[in-house]
């Protein structure tokens, strides 16, 4: 029998910060079910998440608890697809939970960078590397962000249209995107290309609009 790793300290307490009553746990997200992550623990609600509740998990920093569908999407992609990151130096902006940031350093990457603005995610995605026997660098500033980067990974940062301008940062930046996106139906940005589009939800469901259940892949460069 498999005894599964304790919630890390920190990550329990900042949970609690978002949802007194909320809990974390490992899982392993459907979209991406070879890494497990510490995430939300829904045991503790009696059926899906109130809209309420669910309301206040979009709202609040405890982001990082849940799986979104585009990161659990952009993940399964790099692992089916590790030459793409093997050997290079990634960062994965708005890491989140940190899955993407994991899958590339379980495919191979020279070192992936987590960048993230929120601590307690910067935690989290440590913790899910630590959990999945990989290490990542974690950076609080995207334009403190280190030099030399061959490609930058996204998910999930395009339902705050204030973020649209970092798209051509991130070419400038890298050369190199690999992007996936629910939010925005027809992207249309210049260098942009659609790869594919895979049905997934968030991890646990937060029983979104299916229309937000249709990760678009993009890529950019090479």
């Amino acid at each position: 029998m498999t005894t599964l790793p304790p919630v890390p300290a920190g990550l329990a307490d900042a949970i609690r910060r978002t949802l007194p009553r909320g809990r974390l746990a490992v899982s392993r997200p459907a979209g991406c079910p070879s890494l497990p992550l510490y995430l939300f623990d829904p045991r503790i609600l009696e059926g899906p998440l109130s809209h309420d509740e669910a309301q206040a998990v979009v709202a609040e920093p405890a982001y990082w608890s849940f799986c979104w569908a585009s990161g659990q999407v952009l993940a399964q992609w790099i692992l089916d697809h590790p030459q793409v990151v093997a050997g290079r130096r990634v960062l994965d902006f708005g890491s989140g939970s940190g899955i993407v940031a994991v899958a590339a350093a379980r495919a191979g990457a020279a070192e992936v960078i987590a960048c993230d603005m929120d601590e307690d995610a910067l935690a989290a995605a440590q913790a899910n590397a630590a959990l999945n026997g990989v290490r990542i660098t974690p950076c609080s500033d995207w334009h403190r962000r280190p030099a030399s980067l061959d490609l930058i990974t996204a998910a999930d940062v395009l339902y705050d249209k204030d973020n649209r301008p970092f798209l051509q940062a991130f070419r400038a930046a890298a050369g190199n995107v690999l992007l996936a996106d629910s939010r925005v139906r027809d992207l249309e940005e210049p260098g942009y290309r659609v790869t594919g589009t895979v049905s997934a939800t968030t991890w646990p469901d937060l029983n979104e609009f299916e229309e937000f259940n249709q990760v678009r892949l993009y890529r950019a460069g090479g």
